[in-house]
């Protein structure tokens, strides 16, 4: 049965959906990406994350029973433990629908129903919670049936384990397939979102140009989401450092140059600017901020706690000197 996600649904999706202005995603907890256990150390440090992103005003976290082979969940799960009452003061977010190579097969996406129900029993249990506030769909399964994903879903709602349901890196076609299956609003879609990963923001502009031979963004998507209020959230959103710090082309070094600019003249970091540079989007960008460093983690302080602060003309200059290229 298809769900109306629009109308006066649709902003209190979007505050469900992100907690807040910028998402901490918990990639970079819980040690190394191999199968071995996590260290006690590596909880220490997932604490110490936490605290940073909780100091800085992001309360919701990221995660998916993917990430570092569950030791991300896990080590999580020790930092809840640790701290009463920390669970109620958060939004809890998690992702499936990626398999690792394992003795079974190669890496592989696997959205099935079955193992969709399989995959949150274990997160909830590494997660050390009853019930998650978000849930997304990690990546499309060319083999899915959508009605078998939705029956899943639902099982997951009535049983309380699931508040809300979201995707990652879907086109608008495909959002639309599953939502016209489901009883209860898709709230948010996590895609590659930033200064650098630009096709988001060009899929629009290049269109009728040569340019857009060589776009891959679904365009439309940005508009589907907003008409029915499902949140964007943009993971990669600090550009793996591109812009602070780790710049090797000139458009990269002319971009950190303009971004410190700003930041001195507005009283805050070049990472701030850098995600003020998606929330001053009428979208409403989430980003989605993966550094493990308490230090890096402050840095985004303003972005979580301020409105954007960027004139159009601002906006549009950190755009073009990334692009390294005049719009069309």
């Amino acid at each position: 049965m298809a769900t109306n996600t629009s109308a006066d649904t649709s902003a209190d999706a979007r505050t469900d959906a992100s907690g807040g202005r910028v998402l901490y995603g918990c990639m970079g907890l819980g040690g190394s990406w191999g199968p071995e256990p996590y260290a006690p150390g590596d909880i220490d440090a997932a604490e110490a994350a936490v605290e940073a992103a909780l100091d800085s005003g992001i309360t919701t976290f990221d995660h998916a029973d993917i990430y570092r082979h569950g030791k991300a969940e896990a080590v999580f799960g020790e930092v809840l433990a640790r701290t009463p009452g920390l669970r109620e003061r958060i939004t809890l977010q998690t992702k499936c629908g990626i398999r690792l190579a394992d003795e079974n097969g190669p890496g592989r996406y696997d959205l099935r129903g079955e193992s969709i129900l399989r995959r949150v029993e274990e997160s909830l249990e590494r997660l050390r919670t009853d019930v998650l506030d978000v849930l997304l769909l990690h990546r499309p399964d060319p083999l899915a049936d959508a009605d078998s994903i939705a029956a899943a879903l639902m099982s997951l709602h009535r049983q309380g384990l699931v508040r809300r349901f979201g995707v990652s890196n879907m086109g608008a076609a495909q959002i639309a397939h599953l939502q016209a299956r489901l009883d209860v609003p898709l709230v948010a879609n996590q895609l590659e979102m930033s200064l650098y990963s630009r096709d988001w923001v060009e899929a629009g502009v290049l269109l009728n140009t040569a340019g857009s031979t060589g776009n891959g963004f679904p365009y439309g998507t940005l508009e589907h989401c907003r008409d029915h209020g499902i949140r964007l959230q943009a993971w990669g959103a600090l550009a793996q450092g591109r812009f602070t710090g780790l710049q090797q082309t000139p458009a990269e070094r002319a971009t950190a140059e303009l971004l410190a600019e700003l930041a001195r003249r507005k009283g805050t970091t070049p990472e701030s600017v850098l995600l003020w540079w998606l929330g001053r989007h009428p979208a409403g960008i989430a980003p989605v901020i993966g550094s493990a460093r308490p230090d890096r983690i402050r840095a985004c302080r303003d972005a979580a706690v301020r409105e954007p602060d960027l004139t159009h003309e601002e906006w549009y200059e950190l755009w073009i000197t990334a692009r390294g290229l005049p719009l069309p």
